[in-house]
């Protein structure tokens, strides 16, 4: 929603805006909101009920809070956002995750955690909508995480306002970031305006997990220019190139490698038709064919790319020398072969496992030979 974006930097968040920000959700017959006790989260969840309040009939209202056990302070947020919710005529669920924490990597496993009891929580309500509390300050910030760590094209788009739960062994569902447009600030003004208090997790200004420190470096950067809502603009310019690549590669597959594609089945293009495409359309479609036939959730764009350069090397090969020798590489459970003729992509052979004979098996056999 642009207009949220447009209108002042610390306005609140009308009613009409908030009809808009909901507008596509109206059909829904349950949504839940992911609502944590903070100060995004609390926005979504009093905006969604200012939308609600407003329809004949409208969807029903599920929020639910994570209690991940990580501090000590988590439990009564909780039960401060269930005494919230109840005061608005809302549903509330607390769900905890329990089990053993790791050691490394507890944001992301936290992360995973709480995608994994969303889904299933929204299954057991009968919701297939799960909307969370992402903003434009979010989308800015992700969109440096991944310029940090090299993304390629499709990482530049950044979050979607409609994606899938981005998490293995989570329920399938649609994920909605109704508030992706919205910057904080606004978020806030709306809270402070409507006198409603929320929580502050100081794990979100820590300076030993990585968004914390891009959002103390967003500030810097917003004064080169680089604000929160030219990076949102960044992303959905990229997402309208995406959009276009993605028109390609359909054409592509079509054109080298149609389907239907069978599951477990080699597939094959013309090599010389393969090395002749786009590198970005070429690129896609090996990651395509690879994600299909190896089962592993696909290769990694460095893999790709070496393994494009390669084949690529290669090119004036296939259309003049005969004695090309086939170009054989494993990636992500495919084994991929470039020939003289073909580019072929079938599932990677299993491998055999050689066992070590037995410390008494070894003596015998000596023994026996002796």
């Amino acid at each position: 929603m642009d207009d949220a974006v447009r209108a002042g930097a610390d306005s609140p968040v009308t009613v009409s805006e908030a009809t808009e920000l909901f507008a596509d959700l109206v059909d829904a017959p349950a949504l839940v909101l992911a609502v944590s006790g903070g100060p995004d989260s609390t926005a979504l969840l009093w905006l969604a009920v200012r939308w609600r309040d407003e329809l004949e009939k409208p969807p029903k209202l599920i929020a639910v809070t994570v209690d991940h056990g990580l501090r000590k302070e988590s439990a009564a947020e909780a039960r401060a956002v269930a005494r919230f919710a109840k005061a608005l005529n809302v549903t509330h669920v607390i769900l905890r995750w329990t089990g053993r924490k790791p050691k490394t990597g507890i944001q992301e496993e936290a992360r995973n955690a709480r995608y994994r009891l969303l889904s299933d929580e929204a299954h057991r309500q009968n919701a297939m909508h799960i909307l969370t509390a992402h903003t434009l300050d979010d989308q800015a910030e992700t969109l440096l995480f991944r310029m940090a760590r090299g993304s390629g094209v499709s990482g530049l788009v950044g979050m979607r306002w409609l994606d899938g739960i981005p998490v293995a062994g989570a329920k399938p569902a649609h994920l909605i970031r109704p508030l992706l447009n919205v910057p904080k600030a606004r978020l806030i003004a709306t809270l402070k305006a409507a006198k409603i208090n929320y929580s502050v997790d100081p794990s979100n200004s820590d300076p030993r997990f990585t968004r914390p420190r891009l959002r103390k470096l967003m500030r810097s950067l917003a004064q080169e220019g680089l604000t929160a809502e030219r990076l949102g603009r960044l992303g959905r310019r990229v997402e309208r190139a995406e959009e276009a690549l993605f028109v390609a590669l359909n054409a592509a597959q079509l054109a080298l490698c149609p389907g239907p594609w069978p599951d477990g089945e080699p597939l094959s293009a013309g090599a010389e038709a393969f090395v002749d495409l786009p590198e970005e359309i070429a690129l896609r479609l090996l990651s395509r064919m690879i994600a299909h036939v190896g089962q592993q959730g696909g290769a990694e764009l460095g893999q790709l790319e070496t393994l494009y350069s390669e084949f690529q090397s290669m090119g004036p090969h296939i259309r003049t020398d005969w004695e090309f020798s086939p170009v054989r590489r494993n990636v992500a459970g495919a084994l991929v072969t470039l020939s003289l003729t073909r580019l072929t992509v079938e599932r990677e052979p299993r491998r055999r496992i050689v066992r070590k004979p037995r410390k008494s098996q070894r003596k015998a056999r000596f023994t026996t030979a002796g």
